[in-house]
């Protein structure tokens, strides 16, 4: 058995996991209507993620030309802080039961992609 499938199984046995797999989580949650806040809060978890790659292009870029490699260093840091600043802003706004409905929807999809079938098994029966 490698050590992803062993990684799998043993998160699998844990409560949160064991939740996810048996409630079948979903994101339907995000299907609702959704309050101005949560929308920019979910407009800027997207934004975080689609700049962060361009702005390490960027920096390193202009490291480059300017023959500091002290910019890249310095800088790349800094862009990936301020991404995850906007998205740790817009997980605020969005509020904790979007972020738990995602998060138990993506424990439950990546434990039953490796664990098969197993992952049903293991969480009704978790010994």
């Amino acid at each position: 058995m490698n050590i992803i499938k062993k990684a799998a199984l043993y998160f699998a046995r844990k409560e949160f996991c064991r939740a996810a797999i048996s409630e079948c989580a979903d994101i339907s949650v995000l299907k609702e209507k959704h309050t101005l806040s949560v929308t920019i809060g979910i407009l800027l978890i997207v934004v975080s993620y689609i700049i962060v790659i361009p702005l390490f292009f960027i920096v390193g870029v202009i490291a480059a030309k300017l023959r500091k490699p002290m910019v890249g260093v310095i800088g790349i840091p800094l862009a990936y802080g301020f991404s995850w600043l906007i998205m740790m802003l817009g997980m605020y706004l969005t509020g904790p039961e979007y972020a738990k409905t995602l998060g138990k929807y993506v424990v439950r999809v990546v434990l039953e992609k490796i664990l098969g079938d197993e992952a049903k098994k293991i969480a009704s029966n978790p010994d």
